[in-house]
């Protein structure tokens, strides 16, 4: 399917997709041909596909990316994004930067394991580019979440619902189904594939240049909007054809329904940085909970030493006995270190168990709900526990609550702006969005779409000063 299709003129009708829940994978690609390492670990760049003949150090075209993203201003406009808390000023919590990083040095390690464990049932993956996994799981790691808005979920939120249940709603008819279908369903995840490769204003073909390896490691759910059973998916319809091109390529198997639903198998590497991306945020947020005493060491002591047994459990405190670690953060600290380590070991013990099924693309939920039952209970109790006491706690609500009003407010500003170009306040709202985002398009929907792209490219403090600004709340310093 592609892109002239899904935007013909014959699809522009007000259509609304019944998305089903995405489909077994066990028997959807039961009949397709396994994935290949060999295959599936491919430096060519998006956008340089007619330079890749020419570049003979290939064991360097990985570290380029991380280094290309860890370099770039998207990434460093994370640190000015909330992961879960609002960002104080007296006690120092995770923000989209820290976690990021953090998330890129776990990714690290669960892929160098993952090449010491496979080289070994797999001899013949020694001194090719498989031996590489380690960086390309680290830089998509860093890429995991650029694409998130400000605020995260509640800016995810206050996109999709401005669109499906405020004024938006009226630009149904005005756009494709499948574009509809898109914002609909906002989610940085699949904005996170667009930003990599969109080729904004100014900027040179393929977005990032990023590997089609690294790439396709970031695309957590392989399918359009218009398949997806929430509000997830992999990317956006103007993003379909790349996606295609670096499936392709990796020879990651693709079925169509005689719906016309999509599906690929995922990546394997996608495992990885999920198992990454979980580890992370579940276990820093527990820490960070007991810092902002949200929960009592008593019950931090609890919950990270749940993931042992009572031998292991001993051994830990007694270390901290021996070591005079007297200091309660201190001790919260060490205790959650050995919480992701063990997490890691587990989730390769099932990455290496499962590589078959993997690579038939007909493995079964993430690595970490794939744990022994003991590890994968206590990984659930902090789940709960995170629910309940850190992600409805009033510092979270609160944040979410003003977000969500504050990025609503900005897309029904600049959505009412670039729909309606030639208004005096118009032009001078349109004259703040930067001038890589087409604003100015006769094409509707690129109109609406930068508008999201600049809101996306900012930081919470930007987000909240351009609200201010523009209800006069605030005046500039002069």
């Amino acid at each position: 399917m592609k892109l002239e299709k899904l935007n013909s003129r014959k699809n522009r009708k007000s259509t609304t997709f019944q998305a089903p829940y995405p489909f077994c994978l066990s028997t959807f690609f039961a009949n397709f041909a396994p994935m290949n390492w060999l295959q599936l670990i491919s430096n060519k760049r998006l956008g340089q596909e007619h330079r890749h003949p020419k570049r003979h150090d290939d064991r360097s075209e990985f570290k380029r990316d991380y280094d290309r993203l860890i370099f770039s201003a998207p990434f460093r406009r994370l640190q000015n994004k909330t992961q879960v808390f609002p960002l104080p000023g007296s006690i120092f919590v995770h923000n989209r930067l820290t976690h990021s990083l953090e998330v890129a040095s776990v990714g690290m390690s669960l892929g160098n394991d993952a090449i010491q464990r496979l080289t070994k049932i797999h001899p013949e993956l020694s001194g090719t580019l498989f031996e590489e996994i380690g960086t390309i799981v680290s830089a998509a790691c860093l890429a995991h979440d650029m694409g998130n808005p400000p605020f995260g979920h509640s800016g995810e939120k206050a996109i999709q619902t401005y669109f499906s249940e405020g004024p938006g709603i009226e630009l149904q008819s005005m756009v494709s189904p499948y574009f509809w279908s898109d914002i609909t369903h906002f989610d940085g995840n699949a904005y996170a594939f667009r930003l990599l490769t969109h080729s904004f204003l100014g900027r040179r073909k393929g977005g990032f240049v990023m590997t089609y390896s690294t790439l396709a490691s970031i695309v957590k759910y392989p399918f359009p909007s218009y398949h997806a059973a929430k509000s997830k998916f992999g990317f956006f319809t103007t993003e379909h054809d790349d996606y295609v091109r670096v499936t392709k390529e990796l020879g990651i198997p693709h079925q169509t329904t005689g719906n016309g639903h999509e599906q690929w198998a995922r990546h394997p590497l996608v495992y990885l940085v999920e198992a990454a991306d979980d580890i992370c945020y579940e276990i820093m947020d527990i820490e960070d909970a007991h810092k902002l005493k949200l929960l009592t060491y008593a019950e931090t002591e609890q919950i990270l030493l749940n993931f042992f047994d009572e031998t292991e459990k001993k051994h830990i405190l007694k270390r901290l006995e021996e070591e005079e670690v007297t200091d309660i953060n201190e001790r919260v600290v060490y205790m959650r270190a050995c919480v992701i380590g063990l997490l890691e070991h587990a989730c390769i013990d099932v990455f290496v168990e499962n590589e078959q099924q993997i690579l038939d693309g007909t493995f079964q939920g993430s690595l970490i709900k794939n744990t022994p039952e003991r590890i994968r209970s206590a990984y659930e109790a902090c789940t709960r526990l995170s629910m309940e006491r850190i992600y409805r706690s009033k510092p979270v609500l609160d944040v979410e609550l003003s977000g969500y009003k504050i990025i609503e407010t900005l897309l029904h500003t600049f959505i009412d702006a670039a729909m309606h170009p030639n208004r005096f306040h118009s032009r001078q709202l349109l004259d703040l969005v930067s001038s890589q985002y087409d604003i100015r398009s006769e094409n509707i929907e690129t109109r609406i779409m930068a508008v999201i792209d600049y809101l996306c490219g900012m930081t919470d403090v930007f987000a909240l000063d351009v609200y201010q600004k523009i209800n006069g709340i605030s005046l500039p310093v002069v």
